[in-house]
């Protein structure tokens, strides 16, 4: 057996570059194929379901990461509230490689796209108001409260991503995350 030319991992990180470039519909084989350096036919021994599986994997190598990360940090009870939101936060700037990159969220959820993946976008936003309303109640926050700043920072940090993207300006994702830091520790 011919040892792979691409590996899983490569792979994966080439998929999610490529997805968060140009969203799910404007995403190509071609594109793919391109940036990956497998041909179409290599990416179909690898993704029999073609482009709807390739984009499910990349929603499962980023949620896992995000799960293992930025939840774990948030949620860890062996670490002082305080740390756990620093940690989750300092998490969220490297996912995000300090608001250069694209949400998969946003790049899953125009057009087709939020119709194949409507369960994993909702499911993931879900997930990321849970972290944040636990971190909230470990700050000793009242449950209404932590679960609405909760809400307040996801729409912040999408929010920042997008405008961060469209002015071309990272202080606007960094003192997002900033002002996110303030608000839970006043």
């Amino acid at each position: 057996m011919r040892p792979q030319k691409v590996l899983d991992t490569d792979l994966i990180i080439g998929l999610t570059k490529v997805f968060r470039a140009k969203g799910y519909e404007g995403t190509s084989l071609n594109e793919i194929s391109e940036v990956i350096g497998l041909k179409k036919a290599s990416l179909y021994h690898r993704f029999p379901k073609g482009k709807k599986e390739m984009a499910e994997r990349v929603f499962d190598h980023i949620d896992n990461w995000v799960e293992g990360h930025i939840f774990f940090a948030l949620t860890d009870e062996n670490t002082r509230p305080r740390q756990r939101l620093a940690n989750g936060l300092a998490h969220i700037r490297t996912l995000y490689n300090e608001g250069t990159e694209t949400c998969v969220f946003r790049a899953f959820s125009m057009q087709t796209g939020l119709e194949l993946f409507e369960k994993q976008v909702n499911n993931g936003m879900i997930s990321w108001i849970n972290a944040f309303t636990q971190i909230g109640l470990a700050l000793n926050l009242p449950s209404l409260k932590a679960k609405e700043k909760a809400v307040q920072t996801l729409i912040e940090i999408q929010g920042s991503l997008i405008v961060t993207k469209g002015l071309n300006d990272t202080t606007i994702f960094d003192n997002t995350i900033k002002a996110i830091e303030k608000r839970y520790l006043e």
